[in-house]
């Protein structure tokens, strides 16, 4: 998806785990697409520079589907569709 693509969704939820390191975003990412149904469009919000390269690798690695990243001025959005019960 393109930047504005992006800036265009209404995720499900979002996690602001802008204060957390690694691995804290992606573990909060990963609690909360257990807890979500299928379908569901999840915004994580990281200022970890690493989530923008370990999230989609995870996501790719469950099948998840990566919608993209958009880089703020000090932190990350990162979008990901839950395509299968994990």
């Amino acid at each position: 998806m393109t930047e504005a693509e992006l800036r265009e969704i209404e995720p499900t939820v979002t996690i602001d785990a802008r204060d957390a390191y690694c691995p804290g975003p992606l573990m909060e990412l990963i609690k909360e697409m257990r807890q979500q149904p299928v379908g569901s469009i999840i915004e994580l919000m990281s200022g970890d520079a690493g989530s923008a390269k370990d999230v989609p690798e995870w996501l790719n690695k469950v099948h998840q589907e990566f919608l993209g990243v958009i880089s703020e001025s000090d932190y990350w959005r990162i979008f990901s569709r839950k395509i299968i019960e994990i």
